[in-house]
């Protein structure tokens, strides 16, 4: 599912809100995007992340705040029901937004040819950040068609962010 860029362990929470999900947003035409389990100061997150499946003509459609709220509600109800997560934790449900990261290879392929703005681990011709044309991912190795209009090729392991770009 994803391109293998794991930070650390990942919290068996993922899987028991991803699994409790699957069913309720293939019913709704609604696609789980991502689920964030984590810990900021004090306090503990559940992000879910929820996304319209690629139409067939290629447009994007976006979630609705009413969307968001009849995910959250269900799996507000299911978490109490089932209690897997010991913790105490808020429950945050949203869309990727319009400059959302790139996560699973399909995203790749879904948004090639759009402009996506890239941060880099370690600088490459003194840039860790730059804002390019996404052709793809193949094999590791992501490619891009810079401003001059030059395709340039950057292993995945090597980005540590991509996020489509916001023109306004």
């Amino acid at each position: 599912m994803s391109c293998g860029k794991e930070k650390g362990k990942r919290h068996p929470t993922i899987d028991i809100v991803a699994e409790l999900l699957v069913d309720f947003l293939a019913e709704n035409d609604l696609e789980l995007f991502n689920v964030e389990f984590v810990k900021e100061g004090r306090e503990r997150f559940l992000r879910v992340y929820i996304d319209k499946p690629e139409r067939p003509d290629g447009e994007d459609e976006y979630v609705d705040i009413e969307e968001c709220e009849k995910v959250s509600r269900f799996l507000s109800d299911r978490l109490d029901e089932e209690d897997p997560i010991a913790e105490n934790y808020m429950l945050e449900v949203s869309s990727p937004g319009l400059d959302r990261p790139l996560i699973k290879e399909d995203d790749y392929r879904r948004y090639a040819g759009r402009l996506v703005d890239v941060k880099l681990y370690k600088a490459i011709d003194n840039r860790k950040q730059f804002c390019a044309e996404l052709v793809g991912l193949n094999e590791g190795i992501v490619s891009f068609i810079d401003e001059k209009n030059q395709n340039f090729e950057i292993p995945f392991d090597q980005i540590s962010k991509i996020n489509l770009s916001v023109i306004i």
